[in-house]
């Protein structure tokens, strides 16, 4: 039987790692953990050959832990396309983010809700698994005609309280996205 418990935690941290990079105002070091970086020949995460640190609420520092890798981190941070500008200076890079328009809030706000959807998508996926494992069960004598209702019920019940958990967080990325 499968454990609906450890997928739907699975597809709650997805979609909370997913909101993480959906970028508002606020500068967090998050926002980079996606970026990959050549160094030494192959690609790194941008955390493994800097630190990333919060310099004020638009503003985030890079610092690199070798000099000669600025201007890969550099290519990097603009080769992803996330609206920032990047200035070197002699201690590392800042990513500066600029205001948020009205047109782009939007955008931020249809991307969110589609990841919404596709983690609604993978909890209908889990739970049409797990009746169908109930179902299958009952018919080879494992358990009562009572028993399939039981657990049915019960799955439907962490199915609904997944989708609540979910809908909180889209709640929570749609008031910061707006502000």
């Amino acid at each position: 039987m499968i454990d609906i418990q450890t997928r739907g935690k699975d597809i709650i941290d997805w979609l909370a790692t997913e909101y993480a990079g959906i970028r508002t105002g606020q500068a967090t070091p998050a926002l980079l953990d996606n970026i990959k970086v050549e160094s030494y020949g192959s690609m790194m995460p941008i955390n493994q050959v800097g630190s990333v640190g919060v310099e004020d609420a638009r503003t985030l520092r890079v610092s690199a832990w070798d000099a000669g890798s600025i201007p890969a981190i550099e290519k990097a941070i603009t080769d992803a396309d996330l609206g920032v500008s990047v200035a070197t200076d002699s201690s590392g890079l800042r990513v500066i983010f600029p205001e948020l328009t009205s047109e782009r809030r939007e955008q931020l706000l249809k991307l969110a809700k589609s990841k919404l959807e596709d983690a609604r998508v993978s909890v209908r996926a889990a739970r049409d698994e797990s009746m169908k494992d109930i179902d299958l069960q009952q018919k080879d004598g494992e358990i009562s005609e009572d028993d399939k209702f039981t657990q049915k019920e019960e799955v439907q019940k962490q199915i609904d309280e997944m989708n609540k958990k979910l809908e909180e967080a889209y709640a929570q990325k749609e008031t910061e996205i707006s502000k």
